[in-house]
């Protein structure tokens, strides 16, 4: 009879090791088993070596007690951009393909040392450029698209293999994966993370994220992280509580599950007493199309200069839509480039002002449900204005 310890929480696991009542191995075990299962359909691992994440269990289980870091044995997905001292990172790219970094990044060196089993790499999307290559489905209908770019950290903890992984984001790529495979993610506020170690595409945007299956799992992580507010967190009353519902100039590209799901969040709370109130998108800041340009010039920008290396060591290997950005294609100016910095830098000045009159403010995570087939891992159309801010996708509805 097979261990259903797969299906515990990140939180509820460590639990029982602080209880003695299973052992890492056990639980690893029980982990690859489930990979076993339907990796084959989900396609969620870059590399996954099962004999050496039971050695690693088994090493955890060595350590005493007083010892164990506050991630001990808990198993953690790696997003393949994401350097790893014992495993192989592709960064989704042939021209990487074996490549074997010697230090970890500064995330998995944190998580190491918290104790967490580093269960293995998931797919991305080259370099995370891309919006299609992984063959990974989405756990919840395989015939559709986990989303991208962290499509692997997705599906790995919507097909239940892992209860944690990391991903990252420069566009929409933690809050839309989730939000098409049903889980939780939190991008935390722009460097709030160290991202040495990892593979820049633009840095001004490129955020270190999480996913889970429940908010207790992500304040596992961020605990680790240290993501402190300047004040202590006290609990609010419902009734005290203020949410402003966003729908964003970009509202007219939502399709009718995203509609439905957000009159359903609004409902839920009001229905509980908290205030929800309608807001306008601050009319300091330009509609629509403007916004994607800025965002799209700083990204492009930034982009020539990350893959510059990569171009000129093997150019036939990169995907045509990063030599396009290499060779600037678009013709992006340098007073482009300067104009869209500071018109962004403004933008976060109003964003982060209004911000503070609420306690949180509820938007969409993503256009609609996810799209069917693999070609098209859809669009970060909700996601890009917020980059610079701390989202969190709750799946409120399903």
């Amino acid at each position: 009879m097979k261990s259903a310890l797969y299906k515990l929480s990140a939180t509820q696991v460590l639990e029982l090791f602080k209880n003695n009542t299973i052992t890492v191995e056990t639980y690893a075990r029980a982990l690859l088993d489930r990979v076993n299962e339907n990796e084959s359909i989900v396609k969620a691992w870059a590399h996954l070596d099962p004999e050496f994440v039971i050695t690693q269990a088994q090493t955890l289980d060595q350590v005493p007690p007083d010892q164990r870091g506050p991630l001990h044995g808990l198993a953690i997905g790696i997003k393949d951009i994401m350097n790893t001292k014992d495993m192989p990172t592709e960064y989704g790219s042939p021209i990487y393909r074996g490549h074997q970094p010697s230090s970890d990044s500064a995330a998995v060196a944190i998580l190491r040392a918290s104790g967490a089993l580093i269960f293995g790499k998931t797919t991305t999307t080259e370099f995370t450029v891309t919006n299609s290559g992984p063959d990974t489905t989405n756990p919840r209908d395989p015939k559709r698209t986990p989303g991208g770019s962290s499509c692997g950290s997705a599906a790995a903890v919507a097909a239940l293999h892992v209860p944690l992984s990391l991903g990252a984001q420069t566009g929409g790529s933690l809050i839309r994966p989730a939000s098409f495979t049903g889980v939780y993610a939190l991008k935390p506020t722009f460097n709030a993370i160290s991202t040495e170690g990892q593979k820049a595409f633009a840095p001004t945007f490129d955020t270190f994220g999480f996913f889970a299956r429940c908010v207790e799992d992500l304040q596992l992580l961020t605990d680790v992280f240290g993501l402190e507010d300047d004040e202590s967190a006290k609990d609010t009353p419902l009734g005290e509580v203020s949410i402003a519902l966003m729908k964003t100039p970009m509202w007219p590209a939502a399709g009718p599950g995203t509609i439905s799901a957000m009159e359903k969040a609004a409902a839920i709370l009001r229905d509980r007493g908290v205030k929800v109130e309608e807001v306008s998108f601050p009319p300091e800041i330009s509609g629509p199309d403007e916004l994607k340009r800025i965002q799209k010039v700083i990204t492009l920008a930034e982009a020539q200069t990350s893959f510059l290396r990569e171009y000129r060591l093997d150019k036939e290997n990169l995907a045509p839509e990063i030599r396009e950005i290499v060779e600037n294609t678009t013709n992006v100016t340098h007073k482009e480039r300067e104009q869209a910095s500071d018109t962004y830098s403004q933008m976060r000045h109003v964003m982060n002002n209004l911000a503070q009159k609420y306690t949180a403010i509820l938007t969409p995570s993503a256009v609609d449900e996810a799209p069917v087939g693999l070609e098209d891992m859809g669009r970060a159309t909700f996601n890009t204005m917020w980059t610079a801010s701390a989202p969190l996708h709750l799946p409120l509805a399903h």
